[in-house]
């Protein structure tokens, strides 16, 4: 296909694609798949070889998030069974994040519901990642702990935070359907002071949620003007009890074009397949290891994952490696620091939204629920079981 030869050639100069380049990768056929990741995947291992990084989660503070983030089983109103917990001590937080990095994990993700931080939170959070990091050598700590407030991100890096992530999680367009309590600008406004902090900033999406394929262009077209270092490729977890319970709009061959189509448009970045991959990846999630160079093993923030020796074991099945904590994960022009802000750095420029009409994308056939496969955390933090790690 030129299409895929062009946009192969592009992500290897960390060109841009245009819109309607990114739209057909969505709109290729089951029949084009194979294709379209082969395509993909010569982009990934240029930029980062076969190598996989691991990242682990600590639910820090669980659930009674006053946010009505529709997609979320710790949002106001939420009646998901999932656990709920205030803030872990610095020692148990340690505890936990050293199952993850006893698993393979090289960064370790300290998560809190909430708003965002009150500056007791960013002194507690602040013990934490030192707590850790004196008991993990060469581990990375990234916190993830809402709207920041001026300060708080400096804080943060000064206490030793190696990167922050906030997501933009859908389009500026549709933003306001998806959460009401907090806007879009404010999630951009986060992840311009974690850059500014000299945080490497962590931002990505949601899918899943009746987006149409415009709104994940522009997500992720959004996403490579903002230029974060690693972008998280959510599934949506349709939880019972929450506004989204009901949506099944996924396939896993629409999960891999998705992360193909993000692959294309930040060729460079650190690509993780985040949350819901088990749900909607399925059987292929090796497969999406040729687009991603990067995962969460084992356990999620309230839902139970792949267990981690699984994930262990199709990394290797697959011919690929875990990233060690001797290797710099980003290529050298991204590791040294260069965000200018205007996309990739040196491309000249990022790209932002048009004002094209959206087209209307229907539910992808062979869409059924798996309710099945939603499993509430029950095990880690907040429990006396062992983690999945």
């Amino acid at each position: 296909m030129d299409l895929l030869n062009t946009l192969v050639d592009k992500g290897l100069r960390r060109e841009l694609p245009t819109r309607d380049e990114a739209l057909a990768v969505l709109a290729t056929s089951d029949d084009d798949l194979l294709d379209v990741v082969a395509a993909a995947g010569k982009v990934r291992r240029h930029w980062f070889g076969r190598r996989v990084k691991l990242n682990y989660l600590v639910n820090l503070k669980s659930g009674l998030c006053p946010e009505d983030c529709s997609y979320c089983s710790q949002r106001l109103g939420s009646t998901a069974g999932i656990l709920k917990y205030t803030w872990l001590k610095p020692d148990q937080a340690s505890d936990a994040a050293a199952a993850g990095v006893a698993g393979g994990a090289k960064r370790v993700c300290l998560v809190a519901s909430g708003r965002g931080p009150t500056d007791r939170d960013v002194d507690r959070v602040s013990e934490t990642i030192k707590t850790i990091k004196d008991n993990n050598e060469g581990v990375e700590v990234c916190a993830c702990l809402g709207l920041l407030s001026d300060g708080q991100a400096e804080r943060l890096r000064e206490a030793g935070a190696d990167a922050y992530n906030h997501n933009l999680n859908t389009s500026e367009a549709t933003y306001g359907e998806i959460t009401t309590t907090h806007t879009y600008e404010d999630r951009v406004d986060t992840v311009q002071k974690a850059h500014a902090a000299g945080l490497s900033a962590c931002s990505g999406l949601i899918a899943g949620m009746g987006e149409t394929d415009e709104d994940l262009v522009d997500v992720v077209f959004s996403l490579r003007e903002l230029d974060p270092d690693s972008v998280p490729v959510n599934f949506l977890i349709p939880f019972e009890g929450t506004p989204l319970g009901k949506e099944w709009n996924l396939t896993p061959q629409r999960c891999l074009r998705i992360l193909a189509m993000t692959r294309f448009v930040c060729p460079d970045v650190e690509v993780r397949i985040a949350g819901g991959r088990e749900v909607h990846l399925r059987t292929m999630q090796p497969l999406a290891l040729h687009l991603a160079n990067s995962i969460f093993l084992g356990d999620y923030l309230t839902s139970e994952g792949q267990a981690g020796k699984a994930d262990l074991e199709m990394i290797a099945d697959a011919g690929f490696e875990v990233e060690g904590t001797d290797r710099v994960t980003l290529p050298e022009h991204r590791a040294g620091g260069c965000h200018d802000g205007g996309g990739v750095c040196g491309d000249g420029g990022g790209a932002c939204g048009s004002g094209e009409e959206p087209q209307v994308a229907g539910p992808p056939v062979g869409a059924e629920p798996r309710t099945d496969l939603v499993a509430v955390r029950r095990r880690g933090t907040g429990t006396d079981l062992a983690p999945n790690a």
